[in-house]
Formats: C-alpha cells, sequence, structure tokens
C-alpha cells in the first residue's frame, strides 16, 4: 500500500485519515485483522510511536479495537461503519458545494447539477 504524506499537516493525522479511508473503503473489511504496529510503520516509512498514536485514536473514535494478544482489528459495528459513510459524504457534499458556490452556482443549479451526475451513474 502507498503513503504519501504532505507537509504542514501533522503525519499521525494523514495517517488517521489514511486509514479511515482504507476502512471505510472496505480495504480493510469489518473484522480484517490489522497488520501490526511495526509492519504499518514500516510500510508507512514513519516512526513506531506516530503509527501507534494514530491507531489509538482510531480505537478511540471506535474504527478498529484490541483483543490484547491478538492485534487489532476493524470494528464490526454496522452503526459505526453506517455513521463513518455519512460523516465522509457530509464532509465531501460541503466541499463541493462550497467550490460549486465559488463558481457561481447557487443551490438550485448544485441540485440539478447533483441530480443530472447521478442520474448518469
Amino acid at each position: 500500500m502507498e503513503w504519501n504524506f504532505k507537509n504542514g499537516i501533522p503525519i499521525y493525522s494523514q495517517i488517521i485519515d489514511e486509514m479511515t479511508m482504507r476502512i471505510a473503503s472496505g480495504e480493510y473489511a469489518p473484522g480484517d485483522k490489522l497488520p501490526s504496529v511495526r509492519d504499518l510503520a514500516l510500510d508507512a516509512g514513519v516512526n513506531p510511536n506516530t503509527m501507534q498514536r494514530a491507531l489509538a485514536e482510531l480505537e478511540r473514535r471506535g474504527l478498529v479495537y484490541s483483543e490484547r494478544t491478538s492485534g487489532r482489528f476493524v470494528t464490526e459495528d454496522e452503526s459505526v461503519l453506517e455513521s463513518l459513510h455519512e460523516e465522509l459524504a457530509a464532509g465531501y457534499f460541503s466541499e463541493l458545494t462550497e467550490k460549486l458556490r465559488k463558481i457561481g452556482m447557487d443551490d438550485d443549479q448544485i441540485k440539478a447539477a447533483v441530480r443530472k451526475w447521478t442520474a448518469a451513474l
């Protein structure tokens, strides 16, 4: 898996975002065992403490859980995963709406455009 870190944003924050996307997309499916902290850190090219900090935050958010001797796993809680999808979608729609407003589209035009583009799916 490829990790692309951007300057100016804390690495642990970018790891949280990347792991969140991997969980949301199903790359890490519900119930999947995650690689060890050391393996993930090596793969990402970061300090294991940085990776541990990010994984602890994912655990705090309920996206992963630990089993004492077995490692970390992706949550199987459907409500948590559904909330994750809704939260991510809201962020994308907010960003899209903001950009479309900046180019001069009003709410009715944005709604019409979304209907048109989704109808083509």
